[in-house]
């Protein structure tokens, strides 16, 4: 069975962990714990014929006061970037992050979790701005780990991303 390094990357409070959590185990906590480092999930996948390890790291968030280190990243497959739809300054963030990543590993299969869609009230990042982003290359996917949209599918295709490489 193949084993793949999955990262989780993006600034403090934008929903990494959440994600994660409704991936592994399909539950999701309100109560916020800050990641201090990196924590460690995996869960079992299927990809068409092939089961797939997708060892999960959900690092701490990066921002002006502490930066990822990017050694966390070696060995990574693929990453998935995460924003919060409430907060625009944590999408422009994850498009530093993500330049930051290629300067130092290259183009590695990626998508992006524009998180926390269940908050329609607060949603700050317009669909002009994700279309851009699209035509750019981005996968991008609203996401709510709060009601589990989208999040299976940003998964899953990441994992098919990975494995066609």
């Amino acid at each position: 069975m193949l084993t793949k390094k999955i990262c989780m990357l993006g600034s403090f409070s934008v929903g990494k962990t959440s994600l994660v959590t409704r991936f592994v185990v399909s539950a999701y906590s309100a109560e916020y714990l800050t990641t201090v480092g990196v924590k460690v999930d995996k869960k079992v996948v299927r990809v068409g014929d092939q089961e797939v390890v997708l060892m999960l790291w959900d690092l701490a968030g990066d921002d002006d006061f502490q930066r990822m280190n990017l050694n966390f990243l070696r060995g990574s497959a693929g990453i998935i970037y995460v924003a919060d739809g409430t907060r625009p300054a944590s999408l422009d963030a994850v498009i530093d992050l993500r330049e930051r990543v290629r300067t130092s590993l290259g183009d590695l299969p990626a998508v992006l979790a524009l998180n926390k869609g269940d908050l329609v009230d607060a949603w700050q990042v317009d669909d002009a701005r994700l279309e851009k982003l699209r035509e750019m290359g981005w996968s991008v996917r609203k996401t709510s780990a709060k009601d589990g949209v989208n999040v299976e599918e940003s998964f899953s295709e990441l994992a098919s991303r990975m494995l066609s490489q």
